[in-house]
């Protein structure tokens, strides 16, 4: 452990491999469901093997949050590896209890656990962490990392388009109307998240595939400040060369300073189902 400050997320926080490594990300993982097999996210399954398994398999998957054991274990690591503090980002408590159980494990932690609540997901959640880890590099203690991911978290935006409602609607109350929806309206879904509270809301949908991902663009781009250095994701549900071609759009157009393309968590793909494209990121303060 190079750092005084190690830094902990989720398994949902999709930041890609090279930069876990890069800097120093130690990653709890949340688990998915199919029947009774659980998988470990991104251990013992894949998120290719996950879209791959999803439209052909009969169980609908569920996931389900870390137990505070599985952050016990992190934090140890982390302690045991020469960090004196710990700064944990989870995924939005409105949409996990994974907070619950980072905190509970913090009251027993060997070296003190700032744990946060990124109210979000995916990249919205990753971009937050690395702000963090970037803060740190520049020599930023505890209060630095956070106002940097607290910058990056209030001028988060975060916009998905889904292929079908059917995942969405899979065991809710609104099953029969999204159904409806499904086969009458034939509508693809837009959805963002809200960064001030880190819960979901609708957009405005569309009726084909290439509309969607337009609409997606088009409203991404109305709710990002352009005039200042963006830092960008795009993400998708095993729907690479859409993601690719929605990636190469976004860099003639607006040249953000960094931008890169990754599959999205399984455990977020359980709910926005195959073919999902979302663009997420921040500009700058």
């Amino acid at each position: 452990m190079s750092h005084r400050i190690a830094l902990v997320t989720d398994s949902t926080c999709d930041i890609p491999a090279a930069w876990r490594e890069q800097y120093e990300i130690g990653v709890v993982p949340l688990s998915i469901v199919f029947g009774d097999q659980v998988y470990r996210d991104g251990i013992e399954l894949t998120a290719e093997q996950f879209y791959a398994r999803l439209p052909v398999d009969p169980h609908h998957p569920s996931t389900s949050q870390p137990g505070p054991d599985a952050f016990a274990a992190a934090y140890r690591q982390a302690a045991g590896r020469g960090a004196e503090e710990i700064l944990v980002f989870t995924i939005s408590s409105l949409m996990s209890g994974t907070i619950e159980s980072a905190s509970r494990a913090a009251q027993d932690a060997p070296i003190p656990v700032r744990a946060v609540d990124s109210r979000n997901n995916s990249m919205g959640l990753g971009w937050q962490v690395i702000a963090a880890a970037r803060a740190r590099e520049a020599g930023g203690g505890m209060e630095a990392m956070l106002a940097a991911a607290e910058q990056a978290r209030v001028g988060m935006v975060y916009y998905v388009t889904l292929d079908t409602i059917e995942y969405l609607s899979r065991g809710g109350r609104i099953a029969d109307a999204a159904r409806l929806m499904e086969t009458v309206l034939r509508i693809k879904p837009l959805i963002y998240v809200r960064p001030e509270t880190g819960t979901v809301a609708p957009s405005i949908p569309a009726r084909s595939r290439k509309g969607a991902i337009d609409g997606l663009f088009k409203e991404f781009f109305r709710h990002i400040d352009t005039r200042r250095p963006l830092h960008l994701t795009v993400l998708h549900n095993n729907a690479p060369e859409e993601a690719e071609a929605l990636c190469e759009r976004v860099v003639q157009e607006y040249a953000p300073q960094e931008i890169f393309t990754t599959i999205t968590s399984p455990v977020l793909g359980a709910h926005t189902g195959p073919r999902a494209i979302a663009l997420c990121g921040y500009a700058e303060a």
